[in-house]
């Protein structure tokens, strides 16, 4: 299997090249560590072998990452960043309903995606015998929802209320993680019934039905 798709960070306002070379050099890092967990577990694998995978040094790997399952969180974040990215897109006072599920289908299905949904899939079965690496997955997670708070917010307005913000957040990210690890709990395809696109939005569907943001009551 060729190496999984690069989920690059969306790049903030005027980030510097020091700052753009650092995340290539987090994704080069994050890449050989899910090609080597895929070969070998993650107890056959060293932060020495990542290291020489990605081809620097291994005090470069631990100036970015505390442990050898740290280092795969740039990519089980990156498809929380795109679908932010998606989402804060959007016009203030759009239906959020409509717009995250609009969000979610866009970034779970995006053009050459497939590999990187793979790889995902093959992570979070790592994860299910690798207390660490399940630990790097529930972070990611709740960085995903702290970030996915004030976009939600600028579009709801400013009379939204914070408690129901926060619980939309928390809602939305929940379905993703809980379509995707549903998801790679089974042999399902990446397109179509039982993909995590579908997946997620029949999660949210669910999670989000009584939610005033949503349905405007």
């Amino acid at each position: 299997m060729n190496s999984p798709r690069p989920y690059s960070p969306v790049p903030g306002p005027g980030q510097s090249l020091t700052e753009r070379r650092k995340a290539a050099t987090q994704l080069d890092i994050a890449r050989a560590a899910c090609a080597l967990f895929a070969e070998h577990g993650p107890d056959g694998t060293t932060a020495e072998d990542i290291a020489r995978r990605a081809g620097v040094a291994l005090r470069t790997f631990y100036r970015y990452f505390r442990s050898k399952q740290d280092a795969v969180a740039p990519l089980l974040a990156g498809g929380g960043d795109e679908w932010r990215a998606l989402l804060a897109a959007e016009e203030p006072g759009v239906a959020l309903g409509p717009a995250i599920e609009r969000a979610v289908r866009g970034a779970l299905s995006l053009p050459g995606g497939e590999e990187g949904l793979e790889w995902t899939r093959g992570l979070l079965r790592a994860a299910e015998e690798d207390p660490a690496l399940r630990a790097v997955w529930f972070r990611v997670n709740q960085e995903s929802e702290d970030r996915l708070v004030p976009v939600l917010a600028r579009l709801a307005g400013e009379d939204a209320d914070p408690l129901d913000v926060r619980l939309l957040a928390a809602a939305a990210t929940d379905a993703i993680r809980v379509a995707l690890e549903v998801w790679a709990a089974t042999d399902a395809p990446v397109a179509g019934p039982g993909s995590p696109a579908e997946t997620a939005v029949r999660c949210l569907r669910t999670l989000t039905a009584s939610m005033p943001l949503v349905t405007g009551a």
